[in-house]
C-alpha cells in the first residue's frame, strides 16, 4: 500500500485527492471489496427466497453476516465516490470552488485514516466475535485470583467498546478466584482486535493468600479464539470425536440443583478436551461445547498454518516461566510491560481496568509493520 503519510495539505487540491484516491483504491483492494461485494449480493439473494426463515437460526446468521458486510463495504465505497466528485470538480479548474474543495479534502483525508485501521484486519477471522478463556497456571491461589483480575480487565475493556459479553462456562478457584473461565465477546472486529492477547500473562506482586505478604510470581494462559458458530467454516469428522456427558453441579454444592447436562468433548487427533457444564439443557451445552471446539481448532490452524484440520497438532504450550507475552508488576515498583512489542507504561491500575487499547495497537504497529 502507498505511503499514507504522504498526504500533505500543502500540495494543490488535485494532487491531493489524486494521492489520496490511490490510496484508497489500494486499500479496497487489499480489503477485497469486490469479492465481498459479490458475497453480500449473493447473501441478499438468499434472504429473500420465500422459504428463508423456515430455518430461523442459518437466517439469523446470514442476516448477521449481510449486516456485517454492508458494515465494511459502504464506508469505502462511499469515501472512494466523494473522493472521485472532488477530483471531477478540481479538474474543471474553477477556482472559486478552490477553499471549499480543500477543506472537503482534509475531511476525506481525515476519514481516510480512520478506516485505515480496518487494513489491520485482514485475516481469515477477524470480523468474528471472540471466545476468550483463561486458565490459571503457575502459582497456586494467587494464579487463580489473576485469572478473575484478567477476566474483569477484558470485561472492562468489552464495556468501554459497547461490546457483547456472554459467559459459557467457569471453573470457581479452591479458595479464592478462577481456575478457568470462558466468555463471549461480540462485535465488530472483536477478534481482529484480542488476538494478540493470545499468549501467558505473569503477575508479580505482595500476594493476599500467604501470612508472610510475600512476593509472588503469578501465570495465567489467555486463549483468544474466533467464535465459530457456523459448522461449515470449520468441518470436523464425528470418528475424530469422543463426547461423554456427566452430572453438573448447580450452585449451592453437589448435590444440590443436579442434572445430568453437563457435556465433555474431546478431539481425539489433537487432545483437545472442551468442558461445558453451566446449568443449561444439554443440547445448549452441546453445542456451546461444539462451537469453543471448533474455535480452538480454527486458532490452532492459524497459528500452525495448516491447511486442513487433519494436520494440525495439539497445543502445547504452559503457563508458565518463559512463556510470557506481558508482565504486570505491582511490587516492587508499577510496571506493565509487553514483551514483543515493548510497549510498557507505569500505570498497571489503568490497564487492569481494561485500557488496553495501547497494547494492541502497539502489537499491531510492532508485528504488523503498519
Amino acid at each position: 500500500m502507498a505511503d499514507h503519510k504522504g498526504l500533505n495539505p500543502m500540495h494543490d487540491g488535485l494532487s491531493r485527492a489524486q494521492s489520496l484516491s490511490g490510496l484508497v483504491a489500494d486499500a479496497i483492494l487489499k480489503l477485497n471489496i469486490s469479492v465481498q461485494q459479490k458475497e453480500l449480493t449473493e447473501l441478499k439473494h438468499q434472504s429473500e427466497s420465500p422459504t428463508f426463515w423456515q430455518n430461523n437460526q442459518a437466517a439469523q446468521l446470514t442476516m448477521k453476516k449481510i449486516a456485517s458486510l454492508e458494515t465494511l463495504i459502504a464506508p469505502w465505497l462511499k469515501l472512494q465516490t466523494a473522493i472521485n466528485e472532488a477530483i471531477e470538480l478540481l479538474e474543471t479548474g474553477d477556482k472559486s470552488i478552490k477553499t471549499e474543495l480543500n477543506k472537503q479534502l482534509t475531511d476525506l483525508e481525515g476519514q481516510f485514516e480512520a478506516l485505515r485501521g480496518i487494513l489491520r484486519f485482514n485475516g481469515p477471522y477477524d470480523t468474528h466475535d471472540a471466545i476468550l478463556s483463561i486458565h490459571a497456571g503457575a502459582g497456586g491461589t494467587d494464579a487463580q485470583d489473576w485469572v478473575q483480575m484478567l477476566l474483569r480487565m477484558y470485561i472492562r475493556w468489552a464495556e468501554k467498546h459497547n461490546l457483547r459479553v456472554l459467559t459459557d462456562d467457569e471453573s470457581p478457584g479452591d479458595e479464592a478466584g478462577l481456575k478457568s473461565v470462558t466468555i463471549e465477546i461480540g462485535g465488530e472486529y472483536v477478534y481482529g482486535h484480542l488476538k494478540g492477547e493470545n499468549g501467558v500473562h505473569r503477575l508479580v506482586r505482595l500476594s493476599p493468600y500467604n501470612a508472610d505478604n510475600l512476593r509472588q510470581t503469578s501465570f495465567a494462559k489467555v486463549e483468544i479464539m474466533p467464535k465459530i458458530s457456523e459448522p461449515n467454516e470449520v468441518a470436523i469428522d464425528d470418528k475424530d470425536l469422543k463426547i461423554d456427558v456427566f452430572r453438573s453441579g448447580g450452585h449451592g454444592g453437589q448435590s444440590v440443583n443436579t442434572t445430568d447436562s453437563a457435556v465433555r468433548i474431546m478431539h481425539v487427533p489433537t487432545g483437545i478436551v472442551v468442558t461445558i457444564q453451566n446449568e443449561r439443557s444439554q443440547l445448549q451445552n452441546k453445542e456451546t461445547a461444539m462451537t469453543i471446539l471448533r474455535s480452538r481448532l480454527a486458532q490452532l490452524q492459524l497459528e500452525q498454518h495448516a491447511a486442513k484440520i487433519s494436520e494440525i497438532k495439539g497445543p502445547n504450550e504452559q503457563a508458565a516461566w518463559g512463556n510470557q507475552i506481558r508482565s504486570y508488576v505491582l511490587h516492587p515498583y508499577k510496571q506493565v510491560k509487553d514483551l514483543r512489542s515493548k510497549y510498557e507504561t507505569s500505570d498497571p491500575e489503568s490497564v487492569l481496568d481494561g485500557n488496553i487499547d495501547p497494547f494492541i495497537d502497539a502489537y499491531f504497529d510492532a508485528m504488523l509493520n503498519l
